[in-house]
């Protein structure tokens, strides 16, 4: 299924715009399982089972998967994800951005070894960086626009022609880029008003919005600036807060009991 008919499937049925990071830290699994040879899969297996049907999508980050030589933890949590609870769809984490066949083959890693729905990317190297991932028409292309960490501004609040450029990125995107539909921006919460510009200019496409929770974003603030005219089109993302909820063996209803305080924290501003 196209991804973004399942996210479109999943926040309904779901009645959910929250979307759980996967970002499994070293030294922070629960002791119940930190001495399991697999702990890395169990303990995000065990979150994925617990929350399945609160959330509107999961969001595994490469990196945190990579650095601990857990690449086939990360497969195998993705496959789990498609077997236990198809529909909710599956965003690879990589902020890739490579040129001609380094792009293909990051694309043959996103699509075809991970088996992930959607993937995201950085722009910054022009469209014929991304075409290789646009040209896969039934996965999520989710492109930096307006990023959570601070140092966003350095260059995406640049004036460029008399707005700024991750204007000029959203535009270019929602415009040139989007063809076949299956193009996402990334946004964050900590920027709430930047937001709503981008919104402004791309109209429903979703937004995959980083920064709630440890980075101090404003919940109210980025749905009231971002969520579209029926009330949807965002994918809260929440990690840590969810992850870490506890660190005893209770850790997955903890997840559980974090998301759904998230799911209806988002509900409540819906309207």
């Amino acid at each position: 299924m196209h991804f973004m008919q399942s996210l479109k499937d999943a926040w309904r049925r779901n009645d959910s715009l929250v979307c759980v990071g996967l970002d499994p830290e070293p030294g922070r699994l629960p002791a119940s399982i930190a001495g399991d040879a697999d702990a890395i899969f169990a303990f995000c297996r065990d979150i994925v089972d617990a929350t399945a049907d609160l959330v509107c999508a999961y969001k595994p980050q490469i990196a945190h998967f990579a650095a601990q030589r857990a690449e086939d933890a990360l497969e195998r949590l993705i496959a789990h994800i498609h077997d236990r609870h198809p529909g909710v769809p599956v965003i690879l984490d990589a902020k890739r951005g490579d040129i001609g066949s380094t792009a293909r083959h990051y694309a043959s890693e996103a699509f075809d070894r991970y088996k992930a729905d959607a993937v995201t990317l950085n722009p910054y190297l022009g469209h014929d960086s991304i075409a290789p991932f646009l040209e896969r028409a039934d996965k999520g292309v989710i492109l930096l626009c307006r990023t959570s960490n601070p140092g966003g501004k350095d260059f995406q609040a640049l004036d460029c022609g008399g707005e700024p450029l991750y204007l000029r990125v959203a535009e270019t995107i929602a415009r040139e880029w989007n063809g076949n539909g299956n193009c996402a921006l990334v946004t964050g919460a900590t920027w709430p008003e930047e937001l709503g510009k981008v919104r402004a200019v791309v109209g429903d496409m979703p937004l995959l919005v980083p920064g709630i929770g440890a980075q101090g974003g404003d919940l109210e603030a980025a749905l009231r600036h971002g969520l579209t005219a029926a009330g949807d089109g965002l994918m809260i993302s929440s990690s840590r807060a969810i992850l870490y909820a506890s660190g005893t063996s209770d850790f997955a209803q903890a997840a559980r009991k974090a998301t759904d305080e998230l799911r209806q924290a988002v509900n409540r501003h819906r309207g």
